[in-house]
């Protein structure tokens, strides 16, 4: 068991006598330790998850929160946990909408003295149900510069897993960046339909190293291990996996979501959690993103270049540009 309560996908499926939880018939708002729930259809270890599961578990360790979660939770079962956590009175539930919004949404309304937190591609919903998503296009501009920096090809290619805004606007930004750094740049671009399948994701890189790409965008999880067979370097996305690929990941964009999730928290303990959009604590100066540089591999003076580009999008002098439309290979 994980934490004070943890549902695997075989716990989920045998019913409600898993979520039994020592809960009081309705936890009211306004207490100083509150209970919360993470709902994920992934396994926590999945990268955009484990960053929710994380900053929960920080929270927890500091006292605001007692947490709970149900991980690998299929798509026609998400509705039902949602509401069996509902029912339990648990005052704040985090999760995921993307292609379950219709489901959340109702849930949401049943329950309108609870408060939802899930990612989302629309906005929030009165009077409860408020969104949020990993908005670090500013950390991704930055990896695309150091990137660019590095391609002796001028092909760098990328592997992502939908062609959703979430994920399209990490990787135009980072598309931006590169080419400031380097503007004869190509890029080779496929979506392997899937959120975790890393042996696809592997072989979609190795078909673009072959076709001449020299550094890999590793939205998903097996294009670096493509990238260490191969010789080639990669760039990271939402967690840090360079210790993993020891002289392979030049950067990588992160994500944080402890700001998103502490604002929700205080917001539920004093009472005045309402429907809002939570994506601006992503941003980097909310401290909801950030790059981290391998400085062994990039070279000092990308170094200073990237370091005063991230001060001017922190300062507000530099805007990167959102941009939810689908990349294409050029």
């Amino acid at each position: 068991m994980k934490n004070s309560f943890q549902m695997s996908r075989r716990s989920i499926m045998v019913g409600g006598s898993a979520l039994a939880l020592t809960l009081s018939s309705r936890v009211a708002f306004g207490g100083t330790r509150i209970k919360a729930a993470g709902i994920y259809t992934q396994p926590v270890e999945q990268q955009w998850d484990s960053r929710i599961h994380i900053a929960m578990q920080a929270a927890q360790k500091r006292g605001d929160i007692e947490y709970l979660y149900s991980e690998s939770v299929a798509d026609n079962d998400y509705e039902r946990v949602l509401r069996q956590y509902a029912e339990q009175g648990v005052p704040l539930i985090v999760g995921e909408a993307f292609g379950l919004e219709r489901a959340a949404r109702k849930v949401a309304k049943d329950y309108p003295d609870i408060a939802f937190l899930m990612g989302s591609s629309f906005g929030p919903q009165d009077p409860n149900f408020s969104v949020f998503d990993n908005w670090i296009h500013e950390p991704s501009y930055l990896t695309g510069m150091a990137a660019g920096a590095a391609s002796k090809s001028n092909v760098i290619g990328m592997v992502g897993g939908y062609a959703i805004p979430e994920v399209n606007r990490l990787m135009n930004a980072f598309m931006d960046g590169a080419r400031e750094m380097n503007p004869d740049v190509r890029f080779l671009v496929n979506f392997i339909g899937s959120w975790y399948d890393p042996p696809k994701a592997k072989e979609s890189a190795f078909a673009m190293i072959d076709a001449g790409a020299d550094v890999m965008y590793a939205e998903r999880f097996g294009v670096s291990d493509a990238a260490v067979e191969r010789g080639v370097k990669a760039i990271g996305n939402v967690i840090d996996t360079a210790p993993d690929y020891p002289g392979t990941i030049l950067a990588s964009a992160l994500w944080h979501f402890e700001p998103t999730v502490d604002h929700a928290v205080a917001a539920v303990s004093s009472g005045k959690y309402k429907a809002d959009d939570y994506g601006k604590y992503s941003f980097m100066k909310y401290g909801g993103g950030s790059i981290v540089l391998d400085e062994s591999l990039v070279p000092a003076d990308v170094v200073a270049k990237i370091r005063a580009k991230e001060a001017a999008i922190k300062s507000g002098a530099f805007t990167v540009t959102i941009n939810n439309n689908e990349p294409k290979s050029t």
